[in-house]
């Protein structure tokens, strides 16, 4: 109560504050038994006011009493930034960095972490610190997090190389034999890679492949992760791996026509190993929006399921193999304007690959438009793909009956492998020169009938639902290898090139199906179960003369190791040639 309250029992009976009265009126609604309209009445308020007010009350809306207080600070205060605000001005103006206004405050018993002190700066208005070329500028004892006083990158030699040195990813190097069995180095000669005077083009590539199969998110954290590990440099060829700002600077040297190359010459041996098929081509198609986190205009916005809106992103294709579901080809370098025809593109792909079109595309409605399925048509590429429901076919599937469709059993394990299908034929599209064959399919796990067409009209009912019904598992797949690969971590403040990034997701991607199809029991495992249980063993490195033992520790999964067909005696161009070899304790 203030001094300038009233002490009687005015102030009760005639409030003049509005949640006081408020607080009255409801009191004597439902504490003294006052109906609406006398309620209303002694505290000003008309009956439907007062009803009003009752209701909101019920419903928890009105807050007649301010909140209790929280303990520590108030919101919006920052105890412990403004007591160092002053200090933390003096720091900088002495040209202190932020992780050294933090170490030094550490010191001075008034702890703040460095991202505080960058919000001091910027509330300050002082700009980002200009660091001179000086060593001493940049490598002093208080900055750990910028010490650039790492080893420089250099060709592996071994006789500097240690004879023995443990390493916590020895596993990496069960991946090796399939590098060299895919005969990369050719690949890389081949597709046109640049090179460095230090580092090959060889090492740069294999260099950006390790992150992706230790699982490090970014290429940014390869010197907190990777300079101290020396299987992922042995990986490469390297004595250590380039620093970060050189596999980024070196990602933009790669152009699209490199990342082509590769992946021709890739799907080649592919075929040959049995990770892609030949014969009787058949491929999955979609599309995948990687959200970029920064600001660039340049970028256009598409539809990003994660985020179930449209944002700016880089929109990438990919293909992937029905019969091994090992992905096939990707492309990075596509605008809105030409997404419609990424298929013909891939179709192009393949012929110059195998030497023939694939046999038959399962796509999305959404890849393409009726004019290129009539490209496709006339090619000889068939296609499946969905229609989009118009009212038109929307009031045909109502009118269809138990009688018109039929029951088919699927060879899949599940409750929805026994849909119902009602076929039509002769079924016309907007803009597609011919007709098409239609299934209206229902008990596939979805709450409205699919609508299926195609242009193979000899395929058997159940042989093409079967295709489909596969097909809608991509998109799971495709999120096991976008997550297992990092291919989402698109870095506003250090960059990689996204179409060089997509590719190696490609040959990640076969090197461990390569791996998978080795160990046995594992051939359906996602990658990440490859690279936990298998690419993260740790282990011992020995070099003896033109040998390389790779000694793997005893873990929960070693007997699956004893039983792979791991290749002995593996011949590693990159390494001199010297042998590599596997001992599992």
């Amino acid at each position: 109560m203030t001094a300038e309250s009233p002490q009687g029992s005015e102030w009760f009976t005639a409030p003049e504050q509005v949640n006081h009265r408020r607080y009255e009126a409801l009191r004597a609604f439902f504490v003294d038994g006052l109906t609406h309209a006398q309620a209303g009445d002694r505290f000003g308020y008309t009956r439907w006011a007062m009803v009003n007010l009752v209701r909101e009350y019920r419903a928890g809306k009105l807050e007649l009493f301010a909140p209790p207080g929280k303990p520590g600070p108030r919101p919006g205060v920052t105890p412990a930034k403004d007591r160092a605000r002053a200090r933390v001005i003096e720091l900088r103006r002495e040209g202190l960095s932020t992780y050294e206004i933090s170490a030094r405050l550490a010191v001075e018993g008034t702890p703040l972490n460095r991202t505080s002190v960058g919000e001091i700066l910027a509330e300050e208005g002082f700009g980002r610190l200009l660091r001179h070329p000086e060593p001493e500028a940049s490598v002093s004892p208080t900055t750990p997090g910028r010490d650039t006083r790492l080893p420089r990158t250099a060709r592996l030699d071994f006789e500097t190389w240690p004879q023995r040195i443990d390493s916590g990813r020895a596993g990496l190097l069960l991946l090796v034999p399939d590098l060299v069995g895919l005969d990369l180095p050719a690949l890389v000669r081949d597709a046109g890679y640049p090179g460095t005077r230090i580092v090959p083009a060889l090492s740069w590539l294999l260099s950006l492949l390790a992150l992706k199969l230790t699982r490090t998110r970014r290429v940014s954290h390869v010197d907190d992760l990777l300079l101290t590990d020396p299987a992922a440099a042995l990986f490469a060829g390297l004595a250590t791996l380039p620093k970060k700002s050189a596999l980024t600077d070196y990602s933009y040297r790669t152009g699209h026509d490199h990342q082509r190359a590769i992946l021709a010459a890739l799907d080649k041996r592919m075929i040959a190993g049995g990770l892609a098929t030949g014969e009787d081509a058949i491929f999955d198609l979609d599309f995948h929006a990687v959200m970029h986190w920064g600001h660039d205009p340049a970028l256009e916005k598409h539809y990003v399921p994660t985020r179930s809106q449209r944002a700016r992103s880089v929109l990438t294709f990919f293909a992937q193999d029905t019969g091994t579901h090992n992905l096939v080809y990707a492309n990075a370098d596509v605008s809105k304007a030409g997404q419609s025809r990424e298929v013909i593109a891939f179709c192009d792909h393949w012929k110059a690959v195998s030497g023939t079109d694939p046999r038959m595309l399962i796509m999305d409605q959404k890849v393409t438009t009726h004019t290129v399925l009539g490209e496709l048509d006339d090619r000889g590429v068939k296609f499946l793909t969905l229609r989009m429901r118009s009212p038109a076919l929307v009031k045909h599937i109502d009118a269809l009956t138990e009688k018109d469709f039929t029951t088919v059993t699927l060879n899949r394990p599940g409750k929805f492998n026994r849909p119902k299908v009602s076929e039509t034929t002769g079924v016309r599209l907007t803009s597609y020169p011919g007709t098409v064959r239609q299934l209206v399919v229902t008990g596939l796990g979805r709450d409205t009938p699919t609508v299926i067409v195609t242009n193979d009209h000899d395929l058997p009912v159940k042989a093409l639902i079967t295709h489909y019904a596969r097909r809608m598992t991509i998109e799971q797949r495709l999120a096991e290898i976008i997550q297992a690969f990092h291919a989402d971590a698109l870095s506003s403040t250090v960059n990689l090139n996204v179409d060089l990034d997509i590719m190696l997701c490609v040959l990640a991607q076969a090197l461990l199906a390569a791996l998978r199809a080795r160990l046995p029991g594992y051939a359906n495992v996602t990658p990440d179960v490859i690279q936990r249980r298998f690419l993260e063993t740790p282990g011992t490195i020995v070099t003896s003369g033109d040998t390389v033992t790779v000694r793997l520790d005893r873990r929960a999964y070693a007997p699956v190791l004893r039983q792979a067909d791991l290749p002995q005696d593996t011949r590693v161009p990159w390494w001199g040639n010297r042998i590599l070899r596997y001992e599992i304790t």
